[in-house]
């Protein structure tokens, strides 16, 4: 009994060791999870881009200012020289622009020597779960260093944006992704393995229109998916759509979407002649591209190593751009480069899928 075993278990060693993608894949997706999950998670947040003006008249600069502007641009963050990068505005106008337009993600009024109450007011983008409370705290304490009892009015431009709904709407990105490059790639290696698509070449349709109709069907099946989770997402988080135009925009760059990672399946899954190979490295890619997306984390707190990944990274412009229609209620002017990334990633991808999968059905 026990020889019968050690012959099955020699075997089998034999045969893990003889396939060398197999044995990295075994030893890297346990570092890789390590690596990515612990900086990924819970970074140091630094170098949040803040905007402060003051009030007019008059148009000298106030003691309070000009200190708190040099305090504010020169807070230590561990591990990183500042918390705050600091832009001085002339015109409160123009700084509520730019943090409309996400360019910064808070505006520090400082009140004028004639002012009233004497308070400083706080306008902050309140669809990242953790800046808030953040830039209030840094606000307060530098106040408090310079001992002035000036009091803080924070403004939640967006009002008030919980966790899960901060989440949910990056999941709506995570479902198409996932659900593609497992479902839809598995899929595709299967019908390949089981003679499907070589039927096809018995007909008098392109292998061009093959490829078409493939990525096309791939397409349909995950907007579906995407759609079904954004529906859930609406009655789960309790986010609301304020429009028609809302709603066709996050449909948009839904599809889109949807175009791109369909062909980056089929044009991956052409690569591979078996199920549990493509598993695994689209495990590995899928953990890469959702964790640097900002999904679950907001990518200023991620290293800036990791940060260069999202760049790069699909995945993290579509879930900015949900945001910025769904949370922030933002429009093609503000959502419009998220929206040229996603162009540029599915054109490219479709592209590459025709050409690539078009070599396996010659």
């Amino acid at each position: 009994m026990i020889r019968g075993a050690v012959a099955i278990f020699k075997r089998d060693f034999k045969k893990f060791l003889s396939n060398p993608f197999v044995v990295i894949m075994t030893l890297m997706m346990p570092i890789m999870y390590l690596v990515i999950f612990g900086n990924a998670f819970g970074g140091t947040i630094s170098h949040v881009p803040v905007g402060i003006v003051q009030e007019v008249p008059p148009y000298n600069d106030t003691p309070l200012f000009t200190s708190a502007a040099a305090a504010l641009n020169h807070i230590p963050q561990k591990d990183y020289p500042k918390l705050l990068d600091v832009t001085v505005y002339t015109d409160e106008k123009k700084a509520k622009q730019d943090l409309a337009r996400g360019l910064i993600s808070a505006v520090i009024v400082f009140p004028s020597e004639i002012s009233n109450d004497h308070a400083v007011r706080l306008y902050v983008d309140s669809s990242n779960s953790i800046i808030p409370a953040l830039v209030e705290s840094a606000v307060r304490g530098v106040l408090a260093s310079l001992g002035t009892h000036n009091p803080v009015t924070v403004n939640k431009i967006y009002g008030d944006i919980k966790y899960i709904q901060f989440f949910g709407v990056g999941v709506i990105m995570m479902a198409i992704f996932t659900s593609t490059m497992f479902g839809g790639g598995i899929a595709l290696i299967r019908d390949r393995e089981a003679g499907i698509h070589e039927g096809y070449l018995v007909t008098p349709v392109k292998r061009t229109s093959i490829i078409a109709g493939i990525i096309s069907s791939g397409t349909v099946r995950a907007f579906i998916a995407g759609f079904t989770i954004f529906l859930i997402d609406i009655l789960i988080t309790g986010i609301t759509i304020q429009s028609m135009e809302v709603f066709l925009l996050v449909l948009l760059v839904i599809l889109i979407a949807c175009i791109g990672v369909t062909s980056l399946v089929v044009s991956f899954a052409s690569r591979f002649s078996a199920q549990q190979e493509y598993a695994s490295v689209v495990a590995f890619l899928n953990l890469i591209l959702f964790m640097t997306s900002g999904a679950f984390y907001p990518v200023i707190g991620m290293p800036d190593w990791l940060r260069w990944i999202t760049i790069i990274n699909p995945e993290y412009y579509g879930v900015d751009a949900l945001r910025g229609i769904i949370l922030r209620g933002q429009g093609l002017d503000v959502i419009g480069m998220d929206l040229i990334a996603l162009l540029i990633f599915s054109g490219a991808m479709f592209i590459l899928g025709i050409a690539t999968y078009r070599r396996t059905l010659e």
